[in-house]
């Protein structure tokens, strides 16, 4: 079921790749590998981004198309089902090529579409 607050789930996604963005600023892909902390709290906000997109429902598609809201899903099932079988490189790449056009169109949505409150 969509989520009656669609933009407090844009926020959510805006906000948690934000901050991965942050805790990995400056790093290589083998320092990123190398900071466990790191590590978990950036699979901490992807798992926050994947539920968020599963309550944005078809919300996602139609106000920010041109991601992959299948694959941005269906990640918090893999890190929480099939975390063993995950490749770092996978996460690197969902990181450093994914996530910046994510946060530009979210920021973008937000601020050109987002009702104002009452």
């Amino acid at each position: 079921m969509p989520s009656s607050r669609p933009w407090v789930r844009v926020e959510d996604i805006l906000e948690n790749a934000s901050a991965v963005l942050e805790y990995t600023q400056g790093m290589s892909h083998d320092d990123y590998l190398a900071d466990r902390k790191t590590v978990d709290a950036c699979e901490r906000c992807l798992s926050r981004i994947s539920e968020a997109a599963v309550k944005l429902g078809s919300f996602a598609e139609e106000r920010l198309p041109g991601h992959n809201w299948i694959g941005i899903r269906n990640i918090g099932n893999i890190l929480r089902h099939e975390y063993d079988q995950l490749e770092a490189p996978t996460i690197w790449d969902v990181i450093t090529i994914h996530l910046p056009p994510l946060i530009a169109d979210a920021r973008a949505l937000l601020a050109n579409e987002r009702p104002a409150e009452s």
